[in-house]
C-alpha cells in the first residue's frame, strides 16, 4: 500500500478521524493556518502542498496558474478559462461551487437536515424570521468543499443581492463523521448569510458555513474578507447585482454551502448524496 492509501486508511477510522480534527485547539489552529498559508517563502510553500497531496486528492491541472505566491495563493486559485460554464437554461439554478452533494429536500415546519435523522432550525442557522418565512416550504441543499477542490464560488443564477450577515461562530470540522455527532453542527460554526432575490422576486439565498482551518469568507461584491475578527452578527447592507456564473468570492480552504431555494423549484437527476458536482452544473430546475 502507497504512504498515501495508509494515511487514508488511518485517517478514515471514525473515531480517530473526530479526535484529529475537533478535538484540538479548532479556533488557535485556525488562526495559525490563516497566517502560516501566506507565508511567502519558497520552501515553506512547496512543503507545505506537497504535504497537502499527500493527505488528499489535490489536483492543479485545471489551475491558471502553474506558479504559486504561497499556500493561500494555491488554496484560492483561479482556473483555466471556461472550465466551469454556468448551465445556460433559464430554468436551472447552477451549483455555486464544486462540492460534494450532502443532505437535501423540503424545508418542512422550518426544519432542514445536516445528515438523516439530525435535524436543526432554519432560523437557528440565519437569525431573521422574516427570511425563514420566505423560505417556507422551499428546497435546501447541503454542498461540501473538501480542501482539495477549488474554493472559488459563483452566482447560481441572475441574482440581486440585498444584504449579508455574518453570524460570529465556532469551527467544528464539517466532514459526515463530524455531522453524525455534533447536533445543529452549521447553526454553531461561523457564517454568512446572503441573501438575493431571483428575477422574478423569489428568495434564493446562500449560507457559506466555516470549518476548521478556514474561517475567512472574501465576497468580492462587497469588496471584504470575514473572519474571527468580524464579530458578528454584523449585517452589510448592498445593492449588488449579479449574472449566473459570476464569480462571488472564495473560501480560504474548504467548507460548506448550504443553498435556499423557492419551493417550486426540483432538483435536477444529478443531483443525490455522495455524489460530487463541478460549479455551473445543473443544481436544481424550475418546472415548465
Amino acid at each position: 500500500m502507497t504512504v498515501k492509501g495508509l494515511i487514508s486508511a488511518f485517517t478514515q477510522q471514525e473515531d480517530l478521524n473526530f479526535l484529529l480534527t475537533n478535538r484540538i485547539p479548532r479556533a488557535a489552529l485556525t488562526r495559525f493556518m490563516g497566517w502560516f498559508s501566506k507565508v511567502e517563502n519558497p520552501l515553506v510553500r512547496d512543503a507545505s502542498i506537497a504535504c497537502w497531496k499527500l493527505f488528499s486528492d489535490l489536483d492543479l491541472s485545471e489551475a491558471k496558474k502553474t506558479e504559486f505566491r504561497s499556500l493561500h495563493d494555491c488554496f484560492t486559485r483561479e482556473l483555466k478559462p471556461g472550465l466551469r460554464p454556468a448551465a445556460a437554461d433559464p430554468a436551472i439554478i447552477a451549483s455555486p461551487s464544486d462540492a460534494i452533494i450532502g443532505a437535501h429536500g423540503r424545508i418542512e415546519d422550518g426544519q432542514l437536515f445536516q445528515v438523516k435523522g439530525a435535524p436543526y432550525s432554519l432560523l437557528d442557522l440565519v437569525g431573521d424570521p422574516a427570511l425563514v418565512e420566505q423560505h417556507r416550504n422551499g428546497s435546501f441543499v447541503t454542498l461540501r468543499l473538501t480542501s482539495s477542490m477549488y474554493h472559488r464560488f459563483h452566482a447560481p443564477y441572475d441574482l440581486a443581492i440585498d444584504k449579508v450577515t455574518f453570524i460570529h461562530g465556532d469551527v467544528w470540522n464539517v466532514n459526515p463523521i463530524a455531522l453524525k455527532r455534533i447536533e445543529r453542527l452549521f447553526c454553531k460554526n461561523e457564517r454568512a448569510v446572503l441573501r438575493a432575490k431571483l428575477p422574478t422576486g423569489e428568495a434564493l439565498t446562500l449560507v457559506p458555513v466555516a470549518a476548521i482551518l478556514v474561517a475567512s469568507l472574501r465576497l468580492h461584491f462587497l469588496d471584504i474578507t470575514l473572519n474571527a475578527q468580524s464579530r458578528g452578527p454584523v449585517d452589510f447592507s448592498c445593492d449588488a447585482h449579479v449574472k449566473k456564473g459570476d464569480e462571488l468570492g472564495w473560501f480560504e480552504h474548504g467548507s460548506t454551502i448550504i443553498v435556499l431555494a423557492p419551493g417550486n423549484f426540483e432538483f435536477c437527476d444529478n443531483v443525490a448524496e455522495g455524489t460530487r458536482i463541478k460549479c455551473g452544473e445543473p443544481l436544481l430546475r424550475k418546472p415548465l
